[in-house]
């Protein structure tokens, strides 16, 4: 071995992050890196700290979260207790078609309120500043700079000019370190374009060897056509595609995730390159304002959903929307027109029931899917609990529960796969070499305890974990380590 080590994970059930089965061993880091993973006993440092796995805890790769709405939460909570305490070290920024940047200073969904930078060098600089725990990689919003182009309420196609000023934030995007472009095409302002708008983006990404990750058009009776645009996108501009949260939502589309998964079999095999991210729970969670209007809200959606962050009204949060409305007294439309037209309302996040634990499990088993909380960071509500437990809730239902997924292969979806995909070279795997992002739990105890009653709970069962290099997470404590970069990306040559 080259040099002494600054930390030794010693008689570790090691997972590598390829999904080979898991050896006996130690782990050593130094300098920041992996110094070897294996049989052979590893050389601590004088000063080593030696975390003793006693050979029942596993050492993996630090986890990769996919999906996040992180963007702002680099600034307003840079501990990230809700991603380290769940074993992840390195987040995906960016998604669902919003991006921290460029910023006007204008507050909507991921942008950070009074924030002004043009780009995403500016953002850098304002996030590192401070340094944050985990890593990030960010994708650009198509909304975002659809928003800073045309506008958000302006619901038509873009002309040639405002197209080829996308393209440039785009191109600009992917030149600072970009891994992608995102769209979230159900919402204000990219539900306006139209598919070719969408194309003549992603060919840029695609020129920068990046991806087009897409909450899509539909995810419910229109799921299987929206995964065909998503397919042709991908075709037609030469990029790689990557479906966020797939699912299907409503109980009439329920099994339509088995379809839709043959349908990207079918592409895959045919010369396409899509994967896939979901979470483990039958809850969706998003801004309350771009699901449901006074004109259009309906008894059943509001059965079916409940106030997760109501600014203005927080005796609401926790309570399904009919239950409110009952106990208030006034119809449904009036009780949605309350919230939306009272300071901060427009802010509302809703919880929706409406998913298949069936269709969960045809997800949790196709090999190209990976893991992504989609969490929003709101604290002062009651979030969906995946912003808590997504991670250690696969390794309890899927891993111990059910057995869908051996632990090397659930390591593997949350470590290699993803970082071969966003272009976090030099992570996702215990070689020599590789950056030490490492994970240490205990794969009997390892589960989420947050609900939708309780959500802000930090799992059980993660021992250690250590982020380029540091300590971080350290028996139930985070350290207070802000060891996170903000990374660039780096296509796989894999």
């Amino acid at each position: 071995m080259p040099s002494c080590a600054d930390f030794v994970v010693r008689n570790a059930l090691i997972a590598d992050g390829t999904g080979s089965p898991l050896t006996d061993g130690d782990v050593a880091i130094g300098d920041g890196r992996i110094l070897s993973a294996g049989a052979e006993p590893a050389l601590a440092g004088p000063s080593a700290i030696e975390l003793d796995a006693r050979g029942e805890l596993v050492c993996s790769p630090g986890f990769i979260d996919v999906h996040t709405h992180d963007d702002a939460a680099l600034i307003q909570h840079p501990g990230l207790e809700f991603k380290v305490a769940q074993g992840c070290t390195s987040l995906v920024i960016g998604n669902c078609g919003f991006s921290g940047f460029p910023a006007t200073g204008v507050d909507d969904i991921e942008s950070i309120a009074g924030a002004t930078w043009p780009d995403l060098d500016g953002y850098r600089s304002a996030v590192i500043g401070g340094g944050f725990a985990c890593n990030a990689v960010t994708l650009v919003g198509h909304n975002t700079i659809r928003m800073v182009t045309i506008g958000r309420e302006d619901p038509r196609p873009a002309s040639a000019a405002e197209l080829a000023a996308m393209r440039g934030h785009v191109e600009r995007a992917m030149e600072q370190g970009a891994c992608g472009l995102s769209t979230g095409l159900i919402y204000k302002p990219g539900k306006w374009a139209p598919t070719e708008e969408i194309i003549e983006l992603a060919g840029a990404a695609a020129n920068g060897g990046g991806l087009y990750a897409t909450h899509m058009r539909n995810e419910g009776d229109y799921l299987l056509e929206s995964v065909a645009e998503a397919i042709r996108i991908g075709t037609e501009s030469g990029c790689l595609v990557h479906i966020s949260h797939h699912k299907a939502a409503g109980r009439p589309n329920w099994g339509k995730v088995a379809d839709s998964l043959a349908t990207i079999d079918r592409a895959n095999s045919a010369g396409s390159d899509v994967t896939l991210d979901f979470y483990p729970y039958t809850a969706s969670s998003g801004p309350m304002a771009e699901y449901v209007s006074a004109d259009t809200i309906t008894p059943e959606w509001a059965a079916q959903n409940q106030f997760a962050t109501c600014p203005p009204f927080p005796g609401y949060q926790g309570r399904k929307v009919s239950d409110v409305a009952a106990s208030e007294g006034i119809a449904l439309p009036d009780l949605i027109r309350r919230v939306f037209t009272a300071p901060g309302g427009l802010a509302a996040i809703s919880i929706g029931f409406g998913m298949s634990e069936d269709d969960l499990v045809t997800n949790v088993r196709h090999p190209r899917m990976m893991i992504g909380s989609d969490g929003i960071p709101e604290l002062d509500g009651l979030p969906h609990p995946r912003l808590f437990g997504t991670f250690p809730r696969v390794f309890a239902e899927y891993v111990r529960g059910r057995g869908d997924l051996s632990v090397s292969e659930a390591v593997r979806r949350m470590t290699s796969l993803p970082a071969d995909r966003f272009g976090l070279a030099d992570r996702g795997r215990l070689i020599p070499g590789a950056w030490a992002d490492v994970a240490v739990f205990d794969p009997v105890a390892f589960r989420d305890v947050a609900t939708f009653e309780e959500p802000k709970r930090e799992p059980e069962g993660l021992h250690w974990l250590i982020v380029n290099g540091i300590l971080t997470y350290d028996r139930g404590r985070h350290t207070g380590a802000r060891a996170g970069r903000l990374l660039r990306y780096e296509p796989s040559s894999s």
